[in-house]
């Protein structure tokens, strides 16, 4: 019999995390080479991780920058209203703010950190 509270809630959240990762990385058209940059995994791994073969795991690095990166790209989404063109263009446009375009940014570990700051900044003013 199976207990109610599931034994194995850090694997859960693997999941969840791994495919809100990959979903939030397909709305901005971001690709499984940028995405492996931004997380910290080989291309290898993210193609594991589309075919369900392969969960990030809770509490490690890999996992820890998806959370950030999920949470620049909810911070995206409200600021641009849900519209997948804009948010991709803001990606990939310079940012005299953040000295470069923001797809070049997040794939260090400060320059994610700077543009979900950069993002709540924006959120803060609407």
């Amino acid at each position: 019999m199976r207990n109610h509270l599931d034994p194995t809630p850090a694997a859960s959240q693997g999941t969840v995390i791994t495919k809100a990762t990959l979903r939030a990385a397909d709305m901005l058209g971001i690709t499984a080479k940028a995405l492996a940059s931004v997380i910290g995994v080989s291309e290898a791994t993210v193609s594991r991780m589309r075919k369900q073969e392969f969960a990030l795991e809770a509490g490690s690095k890999p996992f820890e920058l998806a959370v950030l990166f999920v949470r620049l790209f909810r911070s995206l989404d409200a600021i641009v209203g849900g519209d997948e063109s804009v948010a991709r263009s803001w990606l990939r446009n310079d940012n005299t703010a953040l000295g470069a375009t923001p797809i070049e940014k997040i794939v260090t570990i400060s320059g994610l950190v700077d543009v979900i700051a950069y993002l709540d900044a924006r959120r803060a003013l609407v």
